[in-house]
Order: C-alpha cells, then sequence, then structure tokens
C-alpha cells in the first residue's frame, strides 16, 4: 500500500484512502495480536508526550488514549477546561502553539467541530479528533474494527443505523463505501444526518459501487442487514431536548422484532453509555451483541 500517515492529522474519515484506512485496521490489529496475545512490549511513543484536550466527559476515549499512549511507552496528559486556560484566559491558537512546543500530538475531545479546523492550522503537531459534533473517527475505527474481527472482513457487510443523524452515524457515512460496506439509515424526520455529509456518502457509494438507503423506517432499514447499531438519541449538551427527543424517537427502539428483519448472522453494535429506550437487554447482552468487544477495540485503533 502506498500510505504516508507521519505527522499526518485525524479529523475526519472522509479525509483518509480506501488504503489508508484498511492500513489503519492492520495496525490496530497487529498491535492487539503483539501486545494483548504474544505479551510483546512495543515503546514506540517512549520519549514522546501526547496532550488530551477533554470539553466533555469521556470514559472510553479518555481510558483508551491514557492507557494505549503509555502502553506504548509515552506520557499521555489529561487536559480539561478545568485545568488549563483554554478559553477563559487563553485562546485556541495560543493554546495550540503552545502546546504544540511541549507535546508530540494533540488528542481533543470538542463540542464545536470547527475548534479542531483551527487547532490544526494553528498546531505544528498532528491533531486527532476524539469527537466533535460533527464526527467521531476514533469509534468508528474501532467499531470497523470489531466487525472485521467478528465477520473475517467488511466488504459486502450492510449496516443499518437506527437512531439519530449524528456524529457517530457521520463518520461512517464519510467511509463505509470505501471499505465495500453498505448503509442503510433510518432517522425520525427533523433529525437526519448533515446534509453535506449526506451529499459526500452519495458520491462515496457511487465512486465506490455500494448502496445507500435513507428512510424514517427502522425495520425497513434493518431489511437484511448484518449490522445492526444505534447510538444515544440525547448527547451532551442536547439534555434539553430530552422530552422532545424521546417522542420523536418512539418506534426507534432495537429489539428482538427488529432483529427478525435482518440478516441471519446478524450483530448488534452500540458506541455506549446506553440507556435501555434505545435498546432493550433482550438484544444488548445477547450472544450478537459485539458492544463490550467494541469497547476495548477503542483502545487498539487509538494506539
Amino acid at each position: 500500500m502506498n500510505v504516508h500517515l507521519k505527522g499526518r492529522d485525524l479529523l475526519t474519515l472522509q479525509n483518509y484512502t480506501a488504503d489508508e484506512l484498511k492500513y489503519l485496521l492492520w495496525m490496530a490489529s497487529d498491535l492487539k495480536q503483539r501486545i494483548k496475545h504474544k505479551g510483546e512490549y512495543l515503546p514506540l511513543m517512549q520519549g514522546k508526550s501526547l496532550a488530551m484536550i477533554f470539553e466533555k466527559r469521556s470514559t472510553r476515549t479518555r481510558l483508551s488514549a491514557e492507557t494505549g499512549f503509555a502502553l506504548l511507552g509515552g506520557h499521555p496528559s489529561f487536559l480539561t477546561t478545568q485545568d488549563i486556560h483554554l478559553g477563559t484566559n487563553e485562546s485556541l491558537t495560543d493554546t495550540a502553539r503552545v502546546l504544540s512546543s511541549m507535546t508530540n500530538a494533540i488528542l481533543a475531545r470538542v463540542y464545536n467541530h470547527n475548534d479542531l479546523d483551527l487547532m490544526a492550522k494553528e498546531a505544528t503537531i498532528p491533531i486527532i479528533n476524539g469527537l466533535s459534533n460533527l464526527c467521531h473517527p476514533l469509534q468508528t475505527l474501532a467499531d470497523y474494527l470489531t466487525l472485521q474481527e467478528h465477520y473475517g472482513g467488511l466488504k459486502g457487510l450492510t449496516m443499518a443505523w437506527i437512531g439519530d443523524g449524528n456524529n457517530v452515524l457521520q463518520s461512517f457515512m464519510e467511509s463505509a463505501a470505501k471499505l465495500g460496506m453498505h448503509l442503510r439509515i433510518a432517522t425520525p424526520r427533523g433529525f437526519e444526518p448533515d446534509f453535506r455529509i449526506t451529499k459526500i456518502s452519495e458520491q462515496n457509494a457511487k465512486e465506490y459501487g455500494t448502496k445507500l438507503l435513507l428512510t424514517t423506517d427502522p425495520l425497513e432499514a434493518a431489511d437484511s442487514a448484518n449490522v445492526l447499531v444505534t447510538d444515544t438519541w440525547i448527547s451532551m449538551g442536547q439534555e434539553e431536548e430530552k422530552k422532545e427527543r424521546l417522542q420523536a424517537f418512539q418506534g426507534y427502539q432495537i429489539t428482538m422484532q427488529t432483529a427478525k428483519s435482518a440478516a441471519s448472522n446478524w450483530t448488534f453494535l452500540h458506541c455506549l453509555p446506553r440507556k435501555p429506550e434505545e435498546v432493550d437487554d433482550e438484544v444488548f447482552y445477547s450472544p450478537q451483541s459485539l458492544v463490550f468487544q467494541e469497547a476495548e477495540n477503542r483502545k487498539w485503533t487509538i494506539m
């Protein structure tokens, strides 16, 4: 593969080619095999440091980044808005320049994706998107690794997204076609993905010869799907919309009734944390649920 990733930002998967995505997944799989299963010590980040800016709370992104970077011999520094002057006494531009002089990379979990773009412009070190309102590339890579491990490959799989048109979905839309995967998306009216991302997804499907469906019917999306996926209906920062959203998403809970429409080899993914209205216990804790393998793979893909 003609892949050159050194020094690159990871802001969105749209900026990565099919070969680059496959290479990232291969590397994650190789690290998992060598470190977890063979017990090798690979201090690839020895002497390096990672600045971790978190505007939003986190379990998997924080823990996977901290433990993963340390396991590679590096030093992670966890920084919340209460720990540094970001946005209070110091601009994003100044912060990016200061961190560039002291660390080797910045992982940032932010509310506004435009902040990542600005940081990437001002920093002289790689910027990694730990989640933004636009997309969540690290989560999507972990999901792909999980499916690759389970099915032996990704090409030809059909993924059904049933839920909110949010950042996780939009990372799938930017990348699934490049890996030969079909997408079937069900969102309530008014909760569709970003129009610009939809256009990108349509172009990708056309270029890579995959199928894309957008509907408001969960069972139509689930029809013959190999993978059923959902996420929270109420993301951080949307708490005031809870009543409206719960009403809008009635009928979108994934249950065994939903799974009856799916392919016989169906599996279930959820990036966590999960609430029962999104998926019932019967599916969430079923043998078809890969959610805890998926959570662990956040570590190997982030590494």
